[in-house]
């Protein structure tokens, strides 16, 4: 038998026990963060279409009605799309989580479930991935109502 090296260690020290904490802290908050953003994405996307819909009446004069081009109705369009995306990433999605582990061999999420810095990871990056089609949506219907207005 060969000897085995022997590795040497020690105990964290406070700063690195605060670093360790605090690493594991804003991993647990990322969904939070991302749940905060959509909630403001939400009232601003509830609000931009009704100013809009006012500038467009505005514009248009008192004795006239708004006009129902293709383009005002895609423009809605877009916009209903980003609020339908931003819902979708503000409803919890349930996972299989197994809180004995911190990480979980890939290979095995889907018979034992997730690990629980997994769980935080999965959770965030799906709603993530929502607000950011919600905001291109979104982004995409200001363009499309400047063309409108212009």
């Amino acid at each position: 038998m060969s000897e085995e090296e022997i590795i040497p260690t020690r105990p964290l020290d406070e700063n690195e026990k605060l670093l360790q904490k605090k690493f594991y802290e804003d991993i647990a908050a990322q969904s939070e963060r991302v749940d905060s953003l959509s909630a403001q994405l939400l009232s601003i996307e509830l609000a931009i279409p009704g100013i809009y819909a006012t500038v467009l009446k505005l514009i248009s004069g008192d004795g006239t009605s708004l006009g129902n081009t293709t383009l005002v109705k895609f423009t809605f369009l877009l916009w209903f799309i980003a609020l339908i995306l931003t819902l979708i990433a503000l409803t919890p999605k349930k996972y299989a989580v197994n809180t004995d582990v911190f990480i979980q061999d890939p290979t095995l999420i889907e018979e034992e479930g997730m690990g629980i810095e997994d769980y935080f990871s999965k959770s965030a990056q799906h709603k993530r991935k929502f607000a950011i089609a919600s905001s291109l949506f979104f982004f995409a219907g200001i363009v499309s109502a400047v063309f409108t207005i212009g």
